[in-house]
């Protein structure tokens, strides 16, 4: 089976980002610097081969693969499989508050967020097999992504940036020998992303 290439990308900085406020799901808006940086991601990538755009439903995210796709005049489908994790009651709120606090059980599980990860390599795996996909989401899934990617644990993943590009080569089984293994631990303080 043919490798798909994903260039995973982080949206570009939101006005909620800069606040420092937890946006989970909501929509969010890119302010000029997450613009900008969106902007550059797209002079890096103008002239990579590219078939395929894909981004997360949130606001933020697709502004950010409207930008990147501008010069490959490519389509954009969205998916919820790209949402960024679901913060529960702590969306909305200041992130610096909410260290030390305890988690309320309505915050979407690692579990379920690695599965959900793992759902979308599946998918674009098998959708798009031997082809370049550009795909746009958020810090926390897209780190669920690369962890279940090189079967590790989301603490062994390093935090994407804003705008940050990370490359991965893989096929549909590729992931499905990773996944048979399994591994995962649970993240227990609050993250910016």
């Amino acid at each position: 089976m043919c490798d798909t290439t994903i260039f995973l990308i982080r949206h570009g900085e939101t006005v909620d980002n800069a606040l420092q406020i937890m946006q989970g799901q909501t929509q969010g808006e890119l302010n000029e610097q997450g613009r900008e940086q969106a902007r550059q991601v797209a002079q890096r990538l103008a002239g990579e081969p590219v078939d395929v755009f894909i981004s997360s439903d949130l606001h933020r995210a697709i502004q950010t693969a409207e930008i990147i796709a501008e010069p490959h005049n490519l389509p954009i489908t969205t998916t919820p499989l790209l949402r960024e994790r679901d913060w529960g009651s702590f969306t909305g709120r200041f992130i610096p508050d909410l260290k030390g606090e305890v988690w309320p059980d309505d915050i979407e599980s690692e579990p379920a967020l690695l599965q959900r990860a793992l759902a979308f390599l599946q998918y674009v795996t098998t959708t798009y097999p031997g082809k370049r996909v550009v795909a746009v989401g958020h810090g926390i899934i897209n780190k669920a992504i690369l962890a279940v990617y090189a079967g590790c644990t989301m603490r062994e993943v390093q935090r994407m940036l804003n705008a940050e590009v990370r490359i991965l080569t893989t096929s549909a089984a590729s992931i499905a020998a990773k996944t048979s293994t399994g591994s995962a631990t649970t993240i227990t303080t609050a993250s910016a992303e």
